[in-house]
C-alpha cells in the first residue's frame, strides 16, 4: 500500500518542487515509510494541530501546536495525515497551508474514515478506507498510547 502511494506521488510530482508536510504526531511512521519509497526529491516539514486531546472524539476546536518552518510559497505541498476522520482538522490545516500561498495543497492519508466526515475534504491519495471503530497503532494513538504497535488495530473501550 505505501509503495503504491509512493509510486503514484512520484509519477504525479515528477519534475516539480514538492514539500511533504507531515501532520504530527500520528503521521510520522507513515511519512517515514512513504518518503523512503519515493523516487523524487522532496523537502519535509511538519505541522501539529490538536482536536482530540485524550478523548476518542474530536472536540471540534483546533489548536495549532507547531507551524511550518519551510518557505512553501509557490511550491506544491502534500499534507500527509495518519487518518482523516471528521475532516475538521485537515480542512483547518489545508486552509492554514494555503495562507502561505503555495502553488497547490493536496492531501495524502493512510486511513480515510469517510463515514464520520463532517466537512468536505479533497483527498488525493488514500491508503485504506476504514469503517467504524477507533484505530490505534502504526502512529495512531489513544491518549498518547499504542503508537508503537507495528500494525493498525481497533481499540475496544
Amino acid at each position: 500500500m505505501v509503495l503504491d502511494l509512493a509510486q503514484r506521488i512520484s509519477a504525479d510530482y515528477k519534475g516539480r518542487d514538492l514539500v511533504l508536510i507531515g501532520v504530527l504526531k500520528g503521521s510520522f511512521i507513515f511519512l517515514s515509510d512513504l518518503i523512503r519509497q519515493l523516487t523524487i526529491p522532496v523537502k519535509i516539514d511538519f505541522v501539529q494541530a490538536s482536536s482530540y486531546g485524550n478523548d476518542t472524539q474530536s472536540c471540534g476546536s483546533i489548536r495549532l501546536l507547531k507551524g511550518v518552518d519551510l518557505n512553501i510559497r509557490g511550491k506544491d505541498v502534500l499534507a500527509v495525515e495518519d487518518i482523516v476522520d471528521t475532516g475538521l482538522t485537515i480542512r483547518w490545516i489545508i486552509d492554514y497551508l494555503m495562507s502561505f500561498q503555495p502553488r497547490s495543497v493536496t492531501v495524502c492519508t493512510l486511513i480515510d474514515k469517510q463515514e464520520r466526515r463532517e466537512v468536505d475534504v479533497p483527498i488525493a491519495y488514500t491508503g485504506h478506507a476504514a469503517g467504524r471503530g477507533f484505530l490505534v497503532g502504526y502512529g495512531l494513538d489513544y491518549a498518547e498510547q499504542y503508537r508503537h504497535l507495528p500494525e493498525i488495530y481497533h481499540l475496544n473501550l
